[in-house]
């Protein structure tokens, strides 16, 4: 049994007192780099299974890679700025707002981010090293680090000077408790289904007898989502093409109603839920100027506001047919607002409670993070009271919610600083072009689709720790100046720069020009610093100009699937910008993606499907597992799983169990069968001309295939495809080379044993090697115990097996699959007429298209045991079993089950293949007696005795339903 946890213990001894890691570095030449970037996780909570898969990919691909001679330096990094560090430390200082810290000092907030970047970076180091990982990271990069920093703001700078930065006023969605917008992509990784309360309000119609020559009240029904927002409504829009209807609603007595309503033709039957009657119709156009009663009285002398407008935004497909206006909270509303010229009116604050002029709800949040309907629920009982309220009802939606801090979000007019990434589309689209994507379909699905819709980039954040966007604004407000290196500020200010945060770079005021030059407030978006991640982890271009330009863009990337619109896509935004035009920033013959080849994981879910929870407890701990199976059975059943084509998983301990059981132990008691048999260890090089038994060949033959087979899925960076073909091999080495060559290596054909021992010992090594990126332990453990010709210290420093497609021999693969599948076809005749494979029968007919080979034949005769294998010509493969049993064939059957019980005792006894026994038996059974004296040199020979005697026995057993008295004694 493979002892896991305490082997990959003694392995990662080695590895570190043997700097095994280090030397598989220093060992490759420095001109042939193969670069890896590494996506910088947060130190803010423990690893979980989706670091784990991300882990063991970023350490599979490297492992290949630098065994194809390449040197892959691994540097790990850790992000260190943003809103998950803030939220972090806000709760642990009870800061509840904005104006908290502000309050408690920018500074002294900063320190404590600072302070608590790292917080389990011990545990990580200790969980990444015990699984295996080859990483650095005592030398890692953090994005707080000056250098780092630096490079960000020189990232920044290239693309100012390039005019892709400008100031905007824009409907973005923002996090009222963080109190700053965020991104479109930062958006989309917040999405959650919840019920909301949805109303239909009516607006009264202030002209409708002058317009429209109707003498009943006249109210337009509009629906919304978000009842908050009707307090800032200042239009009401309707479609131009758009039948409406003037009805009356009928109660359940037959009378009509005193009001009327306006509702569009094609949704009256969905918002009236009792019967009605039809009174007029008219189209949008007609409706265009209609004036009406401001629903709520706070802005009640907006200019130009409170009209009925048209819009081709306008549709039928759900609500009224009627759309209300808010122009400070969407970007429909906000651009109709101005095309009209409406005064603009925002009721809500950055903090998403109501301004003091909304009277009735004044201090309230309008989207509570404990209870996100509460206000909707006071607006719908306001306008019930004054009569403005025609229905409401619960809806199921999705709905955005900050991705650190999971408060609702809102969609919010306000000021921000942009990347023009639409200026960029074109070349983004055609760097994407230039990257392997695995699965490929992300290339032109979620990631193409996605630059298809690309949006300018909001990059800065109204907080506090990250890196300040380096931009110095006059005093005039007229002239900026982007700062893109310390040594500039320092020439500017004329004082020496050691820290480039906040609280740090706010105080340094400069003149220039006769201008006064102070910094704008703002932070950058900490995704604009992970994208920058290949220059701020080389200090580039201020060090490394060379080293980094060399190895531009990287060999390799991964991460899960939420990264196509996070780090993927930052890192190909700033790639693309610095790469582009005749004058690139960065010197190349082309535009470059930042990425040659990607891999995608999807979602490592609970067994029961649902997300992994430590509250629920549905889960079990990854230490556990793999001091239970190990690091190499965790990272096969990941590899071999969906999760590695961007599929999700339901994790299951079951499945790592299987590994270990039909993957890590079969091969390890293959092993162990070959330490115990084999006389030699030292193995060369095998010349498949000179094997002469057909399992030596065929076995060779399929390893030259699985090292072509999981190559080639290598170098496609297909992981899935290139590990299970492994299983399979270790299948076939163990449940028939071995079972077929055991004889062999116990055998008295001196050359016949050598060339098994020697194929055996060259199989295990050069599987160690092919092993060795997917289960690094196991098969140092094998190749450091086998070693051989030029064996180095460890398999992950040796190159890997290459083999030329001569020398895989397809007949030989074809014949022994065409016997094997025959053989289950005996074995399943004999199954049928309740015969043990033991029990000797005398002939087997198989029908085939192709006679085997004498030698195959004698392989199939002794799987079967069978005396004799006839063929027979035929298009359909098939067999038929000669069932007869003679006396003859009786007896040596019943031997055979002596040989096994035998055989059992010493087992259960605990003696060794070189204890030798005395065996002693006593049966009243003429026939097995017989078999005793008869078959006596056999059973010697058999069982490693040196006598069986008549001699009574202590342990009584059945044997075919015979009963005996059997002794087995070491000598």
């Amino acid at each position: 049994m493979y002892e896991a946890g305490k082997n990959e213990k003694e392995v990662l001894k080695y590895w570190d007192e043997h700097k095994c890691f280090e030397k598989s570095i220093e060992n490759r030449p420095e001109n042939k780099p193969y670069v890896f970037y590494d996506g910088p996780p947060f130190a803010t909570g423990l690893p979980h299974y989706g670091h784990i898969v991300g882990s063991t990919m970023k350490d599979t691909i490297p492992r290949f890679w630098t065994m194809r001679g390449f040197r892959v330096e691994r540097k790990w990094g850790w992000d260190c700025h943003g809103l998950p560090i803030e939220n972090l430390v806000e709760k642990d200082l009870d800061l509840k707002t904005k104006k908290d810290i502000e309050d408690y000092g920018i500074h002294n907030f900063n320190d404590a981010c600072r302070a608590n970047v790292s917080n389990f970076a011990e545990e990580w180091k200790n969980i990444i090293h015990r699984f295996g990982r080859w990483v650095d990271m005592e030398d890692s990069y953090r994005t707080m680090d000056i250098n780092y920093m630096e490079s960000v703001w020189w990232v920044f700078s290239k693309l100012w000077n390039q005019n892709l930065i400008y100031e905007g006023r824009k409907p973005m969605h923002i996090c009222p408790r963080c109190e700053t917008p965020l991104s479109n992509f930062e958006v989309t990784q917040g999405y959650k289904d919840i019920t909301d309360l949805t109303v239909t309000a009516k607006f009264k119609v202030l002209d409708a007898k002058e317009k429209l020559g109707i003498e009943e009240d006249l109210y337009i029904l509009a629906w919304t989502t978000t009842p908050w927002t009707l307090p800032g409504n200042v239009l009401i829009a309707v479609g131009k093409d758009i039948d409406y209807l003037r009805i009356y609603t009928i109660n359940e007595n037959g009378e009509k109603s005193s009001e009327t309503y306006l509702v569009a033709k094609d949704r009256v039957d969905y918002i009236v839920k009792g019967a009605y009657k039809i009174v007029d119709e008219w189209t949008g156009s007609k409706l265009a100027g209609l004036n009406y009663e401001p629903l709520f009285p706070y802005y009640k002398n907006t200019e130009n506001a409170f009209r009925v407008v048209v819009a081709d935004f306008v549709t039928t497909e759900d609500g009224t047919g009627v759309v209300h206006i808010a122009p400070a909270f969407g970007s429909d509303d906000y651009y109709l607002g101005e095309k009209e010229g409406v005064e603009f009116v925002q009721h809500v604050g950055m903090d998403g409670k109501f301004k003091p002029e909304v009277v009735d709800f004044l201090g309230q949040e309008v989207k509570p993070k404990a209870d996100h309907s509460k206000t909707d629920v006071e607006i719908v009982k306001w306008l019930a009271q004054n009569g403005k309220l025609f229905s409401k009802e619960k809806v199921v939606h999705s709905y955005p919610h900050c991705w650190r801090c999971d408060t609702p979000l809102l969609n919010y007019l306000t000021s921000s600083w942009f990347i023009r990434v639409t200026e960029l589309k074109e070349d983004l689209i055609l760097n994407n072009e230039k990257t392997n994507w695995v699965p490929d379909h992300i290339k032109e699905g979620r990631f193409g689709k996605w630059l298809e819709n690309v949006k300018d980039w909001a990059v800065s954040r109204n907080r506090f720790w990250g890196a300040p966007l380096p931009i110095w604004k006059s005093e005039d407000g007229l002239d900026f100046i982007c700062v893109g290196s310390v040594e500039e500020l320092e020439e500017l200010t004329g004082q020496t720069v050691e820290d480039l945060h906040k609280d740090t770079v706010d105080k340094l005021v400069f003149e220039k020009d006769g201008k006064t030059y102070t910094r704008i407030p703002e932070v950058l978006d900490c995704w604009f610093e992970s994208g920058a991640m290949p220059y701020g982890q080389m200090h580039y271009p201020f060090e490394n100009k060379e080293k980094f330009e060399a190895g531009f863009p990287a060999e390799f990337i991964a991460e899960g699937q939420d990264q196509t619109r996070g780090w993927f896509y930052t890192l190909h935004v700033l790639a693309t910008a610095l790469t582009r035009g005749e004058n690139p920033v960065i010197s190349t013959d082309e535009s470059l993606p930042a990425f040659r080849n990607v891999i995608v994981n999807g979602i490592v879910l609970a067994e029961d499907g649902k997300k992994m929870s430590k509250r629920l407890n549905n889960y079990p701990d990854p230490m556990i597992v793999l001091e239970k199976y190990g690091s190499d059975a965790l990272r096969y059943y990941l590899l071999s799983s969906p999760v590695v084509h961007a599929e999700n998983m339901n994790f299951s301990e079951k499945g790592v169990r299987e590994v270990y059981s039909k993957v890590i132990n079969m091969l390890w008691n293959v092993f162990s069968f070959y330490e115990m048999f084999a006389e030699e260890k030292a193995v060369s090089k095998i010349n498949t001309v000179e094997l002469e038994n057909v399992l030596d060949k065929w076995i060779v033959t399929k390893l030259n295939k699985l090292i072509v087979d999981v190559t080639k899925s290598m170098e496609e960076y297909k992981l899935a495809e290139a590990i299970r073909p492994i299983q399979d091999f270790i299948a076939d080495l163990s449940q028939w080379y071995i079972r077929r060559s055991r004889d062999r290596f116990k055998g008295e054909l001196e050359k016949d044993k050598k060339q098994a021992e020697k194929t055996l010992g060259y199989v295990l090594l050069t599987l160690s090697k092919v092993m060795a990126p997917f289960m690094p332990f196991l098969a140092d453990k094998i190749y450091l115990q086998i070693k051989g010709d030029g064996t180095l210290e460890s398999v992950h420093l040796e190159d890997w097996p290459e083999v030329n497609e001569v020398d895989i021999d397809e007949e030989i693969l074809e014949n022994m699959e065409l016997v094997r599948k025959i053989s289950e076809l005996g074995l399943a005749a004999r199954s049928n007429a309740g015969i043990k494979v033991r029990q000797p029968l005398q002939s087997l007919n198989y029908t085939n298209s192709v006679k085997f080979s004498d030698e195959l034949n004698s392989l199939l005769a002794e799987e079967l045991n069978v005396k004799s294998i006839e063929f027979v010509k035929g298009t359909e493969l098939k067999v038929e079993l000669n069932t007869e049993i003679t006396e003859e064939l009786k007896k040596e059957g019943l031997m055979r089950e002596v040989v096994r019980t035998i055989n059992q005792i010493r087992k259960d006894r605990g003696l060794t293949r070189e204890d030798r026994v005395e065996v002693t038996y006593h049966t009243e059974d003429y026939l097995l007696q017989s078999i005793f004296l008869d078959f006596a040199d056999e059973l010697k020979k058999s069982v490693l005795a040196d006598e069986i005697v008549e001699d009574g026995g202590e342990e009584s057993v059945e044997i075919d339903g015979i009963r005996v008295d059997l002794g087995v004694r070491k000598v």
